[in-house]
C-alpha cells in the first residue's frame, strides 16, 4: 500500500478481472460497503466518497460516507442494481479482517466478496469483482477489533485504492465505449 505504483498496481488487476466481463455488461457500479459508524469497516464508504464525482458518467458509485452500503440496506443496494441495469459489471469494495503480516494490504481478485463474514453476519454476496483491504486482524472479538482500528490506516488505504479504482474503472468504461461503437 505505501508503494507509489500501488495505483497502477490496482487499476492493472481490476482491468485484468474485468476483461472477460466488460463486453457483456450495460452499465458499470462500485459498490462500497460498510459505515462510517466503525473506523475499520469505513474502508468501503471512504472510498465511495473519494470516486463519487472522479469518475467518468456512465459509472454509478453506490456507498459513500454520506449515503453508506451496509448491512441495514445492502440488500436493497443490490436490488436497486439488479432493477436499474440489465447486465452491470459491479465491482464490491470491503474492508476485511486478516493476519497481522498482511495488515495494510489490498487484493483485487475476480467474483463476489461476502460482506460480514469477518464479523458473523450472513450477508448476500456483492460484486462480480472485489477490491479487499485488510485493516486490522482477525481472529478474536471482530467487533472491538473493527471500532479500534487505526483511523490513519484506513485512510491511507483509502486513497491509494480509490486512485488505482478510479484508473481502472476510467479504462474499463472507455473499452465498453468502445465495445459499443463497435457493434
Amino acid at each position: 500500500m505505501d508503494d507509489a505504483a500501488a495505483p497502477s498496481v490496482i487499476a492493472a488487476a481490476v482491468e485484468r478481472c474485468a476483461a472477460g466481463l466488460i463486453h457483456r455488461c450495460d452499465g458499470l457500479v462500485a459498490l462500497c460497503i460498510g459505515t462510517d459508524r466503525s473506523i475499520g469497516d469505513a474502508l468501503g464508504p471512504l472510498v465511495g466518497s473519494r470516486l463519487q464525482g472522479s469518475v467518468p458518467d456512465g459509472v454509478t458509485v453506490l456507498g459513500t460516507l454520506d449515503k453508506p452500503v451496509h448491512a441495514g440496506n445492502l440488500a436493497d443496494a443490490l436490488a436497486w442494481v439488479e432493477r436499474t441495469f440489465r447486465r452491470p459489471l459491479v465491482l464490491a469494495v470491503d474492508a476485511c479482517l486478516g493476519r497481522a503480516e498482511s495488515v495494510g494490504y489490498l487484493a483485487v481478485g475476480p467474483g463476489s466478496l461476502r460482506p460480514g463474514a469477518g464479523v458473523s453476519k450472513s450477508l448476500p454476496p456483492a460484486g462480480d469483482l472485489y477490491l479487499t483491504g485488510v485493516v486490522n486482524v482477525g481472529g478474536f472479538m471482530e467487533y472491538f477489533v473493527l471500532q479500534n482500528t487505526r483511523l490513519s490506516l484506513v485512510m491511507r488505504m483509502a486513497q491509494v485504492a480509490a486512485a488505482g479504482l478510479e484508473q481502472g474503472l476510467r479504462a474499463l468504461h472507455g473499452r465498453r465505449a468502445q465495445s459499443e461503437a463497435e457493434h
